[in-house]
């Protein structure tokens, strides 16, 4: 195709010279600092929100929640990964240049791309990645979509893809994470089950000192004394039957 529209009064190219004007007034450390975070930065940054996220509730989640949020995290980055696999044949069908092979006057501030600019790689990543932690937990979920969102951003400013980029790798993140998620849920939580009754590999899913603390908080919420040695489970004066 010869991809979308690109002259006559088009917003998108209007929110892109008036986005990545912003880094034509900026001085030229801050181009650089957003171009340092721009191209590795927010994604740094999601993979440690998912560790964060990964970390807090396998240590004060209940043992259901671990699970589930275990699965989910699990299942962000393959969500991501899936996201961009599918772009592949959409970039190939729509074939539509970076802007600045279109545009004059861009300040563009990563060189050397030479693929196609719809949809965007790196939006289609953060918010696939946002998303699947957002499954997992909604706390950590809104700071993901932020990044995720900065993320998007950051190319425009960088002048490496137009708005409706970003704006179809955001749809597409999001609908591959959200749609595939009930049946990704439905295969990861029984492993992740599984795993977490494991001796060996169990702390992934859920910490010792979190099992220790749930057990004897169960226990005390039924009412159950722990048992004392050399006793039997009857009346002080019975005889135990093991004898």
């Amino acid at each position: 195709m010869a991809g979308l529209e690109l002259e006559g009064s088009n917003p998108d190219v209007s929110l892109l010279y008036d986005i990545n004007g912003l880094a034509k007034a900026a001085p030229p450390w801050f181009d650089r600092v957003m171009e340092f975070v721009g191209e590795y930065g927010t994604m740094f940054g999601l993979v440690l929100v998912g560790l964060w996220c990964w970390w807090s509730m396998r240590k004060r989640g209940s043992v259901d929640d671990s699970v589930t949020t275990v699965a989910a995290l699990v299942w962000a980055p393959l969500a991501a990964a899936l996201s961009v696999v599918i772009n592949i044949p959409i970039r190939g069908f729509v074939e539509r240049p970076r802007p600045f092979n279109d545009h004059e006057g861009l300040e563009v501030l990563i060189h050397g791309k030479t693929d196609y600019s719809f949809v965007s790689d790196h939006s289609t990543l953060a918010m696939g990645l946002a998303v699947g932690i957002f499954v997992a937990n909604r706390k950590f979920g809104f700071v993901a979509l932020g990044l995720a969102l900065f993320a998007g951003v950051s190319r425009i400013y960088m002048g490496v893809h137009y708005p409706t980029d970003v704006i179809g790798g955001f749809a597409l993140g999001t609908a591959v994470a959200l749609l595939l998620a009930p049946l990704a849920m439905a295969l990861l939580t029984p492993l992740m089950a599984a795993i977490s009754r494991s001796d060996r590999v169990g702390w992934i899913v859920r910490s010792k000192k979190a099992d220790a603390a749930y057990a004897e908080e169960c226990g005390d919420a039924l009412g159950i004394p722990e048992p004392r040695p050399g006793t039997g489970r009857g009346n002080p004066g019975e005889k135990d039957l093991a004898a």
